[in-house]
């Protein structure tokens, strides 16, 4: 189902990517584009969202997505160029729900391999779905907790492992902990910066940084929380030694 008044919708993405300073190629655009028209139609079925409106879609979700990819970049520099490295980059996103923020990166990195956990059937359905319809070949979906992610998926141990709308810090930690390796980074996206979240991260866990984020057309506040695991974790294929 084509989305209402596309041509604003594309002007609105084409102004959002401009002042979040993402430059992006108009297949990428469109294909973002065609994302959300998925989204806005099989929504009522899969019970994906509470917002309604593609145009709100296109602020509070494709746009608040998008703002995390240049801090991601600077955080881990190979995102950059991902088409150059010795083996492909994997990002894992735990709890995807509609396919938000790993569809999306999904769709910007097209080299990039990403795996989008989410132990909800008919979440996982719609997921395949996009995968399928968006011909998206970097992008695989486990209808599955991030504790129980089968080993043949879980190697070779993902680079960055992000989460958008997680039940809390603690819980998201103690979720991804049998998939780090000394390499992961680890990112999760948050409205107001969650001081009592971070107080009670769980042994072997830290903060590494806050990142302040300016998501175009929304005037809320958002924060990536990055994380840093202390404990010793097993080994891993660490692209940056």
């Amino acid at each position: 189902m084509p989305l209402a008044e596309p041509a604003q919708l594309a002007r609105e993405l084409a102004d959002g990517l401009a002042e979040l300073r993402l430059p992006l190629a108009e297949r990428v655009q469109v294909r973002l584009l065609d994302y959300l028209a998925l989204l806005a139609k099989w929504n009522t079925v899969y019970n994906l969202t509470a917002i309604r409106d593609p145009r709100q879609m296109l602020t509070q979700h494709l746009l608040d997505s998008l703002a995390i990819v240049a801090p991601l970049q600077q955080q881990l520099p190979a995102l950059a160029a991902p088409e150059s490295q010795v083996r492909p980059l994997r990002v894992f996103d735990i709890g995807s729900g509609g396919g938000l923020p790993g569809i999306v990166l999904a769709i910007v990195w097209p080299s990039v391999q990403v795996v989008l956990v989410e132990p909800v059937g008919k979440k996982a359905a719609f997921l395949r779905q996009c995968q399928a319809e968006l011909a998206l070949p970097n992008l695989s979906v486990a209808a599955c907790r991030a504790q129980d992610l089968p080993p043949a998926m879980r190697a070779p141990a993902p680079d960055l492992i992000v989460c958008r709308a997680f039940a809390s810090l603690a819980d998201f930690a103690a979720a991804i902990e049998p998939l780090m390796a000394p390499h992961t980074q680890v990112a999760a996206m948050k409205g107001l910066r969650p001081d009592d979240e971070i107080a009670q991260l769980p042994a072997g866990w830290s903060l590494a940084d806050t990142i302040a984020l300016r998501v175009p057309g929304l005037d809320a506040s958002r924060h990536l929380i990055l994380l840093r695991h202390d404990a010793p974790a097993r080994s891993g294929n660490d692209l940056r030694a």
